[in-house]
């Protein structure tokens, strides 16, 4: 069974990832009960600003935080990154919890939804662009959820397409995770 991790992105008081995680956890253990899903909120990691004295790609992490985060990392097969759009990118949690790993993204698969007054669409291509660098293969389809048409207040009410975009997105991401595992055996 591919094990996924769904990644929350923001660590900002009063976020919406929190309930974007929330609503792609439940939209995918209905859609897919064939794999196994897990959110993992970085507000639960407490990670800081990256503080491991050894570069990632050594693999020699000295910090609790960062064992936690690996081991967090290591057990899934792909993930779905929930994304805010902050100034034309992602969120600096984010990058930073991207920053601090190495071998432990290499082969996995990844999936987007975004969220942002333009859909996260930015965030989304900017994460395209990191996750390369760490050997993660990203799936086509994403879900770009505005703040103007898919929350109502602080309240995520997707547009009925929304959950058929994350479907689609789901089925490429664990087609993609089930054919990466099969490079990562020894």
């Amino acid at each position: 069974m591919m094990q996924i991790g769904i990644v929350i992105g923001s660590t900002r008081p009063g976020r919406r990832g929190a309930a974007v995680g929330r609503w792609v956890h439940e939209v995918a253990v209905a859609h897919r009960p064939d794999a196994a899903f897990e959110v993992l909120d970085l507000a639960d990691f407490g990670l800081p600003l990256l503080d491991e004295p050894c570069p990632a790609a050594m693999g020699e992490y000295r910090g609790p935080h960062t064992r936690a985060w690996a081991r967090a990392v290591a057990s899934c097969d792909g993930f779905v990154f929930v994304t805010p759009e902050y100034n034309h990118s992602t969120s600096a949690a984010l990058k930073n919890s991207i920053d601090y790993l190495f071998a432990e993204w290499h082969h996995k698969a990844a999936g987007f939804v975004g969220y942002g007054t333009t859909g996260g669409w930015r965030a989304i291509e900017a994460l395209r662009l990191v996750l390369a660098e760490v050997r993660v293969a990203d799936v086509r389809t994403a879900v770009g959820l505005s703040l103007f048409t898919d929350f109502t207040g602080d309240d995520l009410t997707p547009a009925p397409h929304q959950r058929g975009t994350l479907h689609t997105m789901l089925d490429e991401l664990l087609t993609w995770s089930a054919a990466l595992a099969q490079v990562r055996q020894p």
